[in-house]
């Protein structure tokens, strides 16, 4: 089973790279976006278990210097692009023929 979860990251002024670059560093970390908006970063994590990703997050992600805050989204559910085109294309098969 994959666990799925993006952290969102806000960070002290002016440290934005250094904090994303020690994060794409973690074991388990995919990804990691310099976001605008609330956000300074997003990082994608992706593991075994939800265990792995509460040690990553409150360990080795809140342990890493500029961090001021984070917010943890766990995901139910992935879609990649393919699943999401096939979803919509349920009985529109005549159509996509035609």
């Amino acid at each position: 089973m994959q666990v799925n979860a993006i952290v969102l990251i806000n960070v002290e002024r002016g440290a934005v790279n250094q904090v994303a670059q020690h994060i794409i560093d973690i074991e388990g970390v995919t990804d990691v976006f310099s976001i605008a908006g609330r956000y300074d970063l997003a990082a994608i994590l992706r593991t075994n278990s939800n265990e792995r990703i509460a040690d990553i997050v409150t360990e080795a992600i809140m342990g890493v210097e500029g961090i001021t805050h984070t917010e943890t989204l766990i995901a139910f559910k992935a879609y990649a692009k393919s699943d999401v085109d096939a979803a919509f294309s349920i009985g529109n098969e005549e159509i996509l023929s035609e």
